[in-house]
């Protein structure tokens, strides 16, 4: 049987990987012979992420869209570089299947995939899907989506539309919260808020944040907290933690996010597709601090499914600190005072939660691979 080979295109930001790679195991279990590749950004965090793995990785010189004057040239520039760099390594392979995953980096190869008449599909998990997913959905012929509601972003004449979750990593079926419990020191015998900006880190939700401390205090004989700043801003939130009197555990990055949410009675974070998912499965109630600048919300429409369902709470990412800080201190009171307000949260993350997504996609995957051989193509 000829090799088949599976090339994920997308990245820039953990929302964009994760849920790939989890897709990627499944392959890989499923069919050990398979070939797994990536084409990522330059960024940080993409050799983070996929350095762990196992799998091979290409980084693209990919730029994102602008058209401003002194950076369209660049961005035509790298388009074209990524285009061919993409083409020759898929060319070169059995039986390939490309699925874009989102970002800057999966318009190129997705094109290469096109024109070299190779199976495309997508992977959408955000409710409103963005540029680039947009532009690659007129190549695709499968779209797996999160949402049911993000089927009418994508209009009728593109590929089928296929609701199946988002992809999560094995360990939200499975946590083991007494390992994360002893590794990062935390008192079995307290709740525990945890703080996240997703895996670069909030600069605004940290700010917010210290500014409570004070007021947190009150709270400090039944809770605990576990800060994840985001590399860039852990010195400067450490630091602010200094001579806080309720228990802390203050981090710029942590990999095993399934037992740590896991381990967590309440979460505050950004409402990415992936956060969103991940709060869901985890069963943990929500307060989501939606990233306020994107044109069309979509953190606030992902924030929104969980509302819905009774799991979360939204509080915006206003402008000015001390309003962020105040409008944020009134969720977090009331439900750190409530037990019995975040056990309803807890059930409401069921109505959402959806624990196969990765298996399902695979297998779709493996079957458009098994037909791209079985017809000669």
């Amino acid at each position: 049987m000829s090799r088949r080979s599976f090339f994920f295109a997308g990245g820039g930001t953990g929302g964009h990987i994760y849920p790939a790679v989890a897709v990627a195991r499944k392959i890989a279990e499923l069919e050990p012979a398979a070939r797994i590749h990536f084409f990522c950004s330059c960024r940080a965090i993409d050799s983070q992420v996929l350095a762990k793995t196992g799998f091979e990785y290409t980084k693209l010189p990919a730029k994102g869209l602008s058209f401003r004057p002194d950076r369209f040239a660049g961005f035509c520039a790298s388009l074209v570089r990524s285009y061919r760099i993409a083409k020759k390594v898929i060319s070169k392979s059995e039986a390939p299947v490309v699925i874009g995953v989102g970002g800057f980096v999966a318009a190129p190869v997705c094109m290469a995939g096109h024109k070299l008449g190779v199976p495309v599909k997508l992977l959408n998990v955000d409710m409103a899907p963005g540029r680039a997913n947009r532009i690659i959905a007129r190549w695709a012929d499968e779209i797996f989506v999160q949402f049911e509601e993000t089927a009418q972003y994508f209009g009728g004449s593109w590929g089928t539309i296929s609701v199946v979750g988002c992809p999560l990593r094995d360990g939200f079926k499975d946590p083991k919260v007494g390992d994360v419990t002893r590794e990062l020191g935390l008192d079995e015998n307290k709740r525990t808020l945890l703080i996240t900006g997703a895996s670069s880190g909030s600069a605004n939700i940290n700010e917010a944040v210290c500014l409570l401390l004070d007021r947190l205090e009150g709270f400090a004989a039944g809770w605990q907290i576990v800060h994840l700043t985001g590399v860039s801003n852990y010195e400067q939130v450490k630091d602010m933690y200094a001579g806080a009197k309720i228990s802390h555990k203050v981090l710029g990055y942590f990999d095993d996010m399934p037992d740590l949410l896991a381990a967590a009675d309440l979460v505050v974070g950004r409402s990415g597709a992936v956060s969103v998912a991940e709060y869901a499965a985890a069963g943990v109630p929500s307060i989501c601090v939606p990233y306020p600048y994107h044109k069309d919300r979509h953190q606030y429409l992902n924030a929104g499914k969980l509302v819905e369902a009774g799991a979360a709470v939204i509080v915006d990412d206003t402008a000015q600190a001390r309003e962020r800080a105040e409008q944020l201190w009134g969720a977090l009171a009331a439900l750190m005072a409530d037990d019995k307000r975040r056990e309803r949260m807890k059930e409401g993350c069921k109505k959402v939660a959806r624990l196969n997504a990765a298996m399902s996609i695979a297998q779709r995957l493996l079957e458009v691979g098994r037909f791209w051989i079985d017809t000669g193509t």
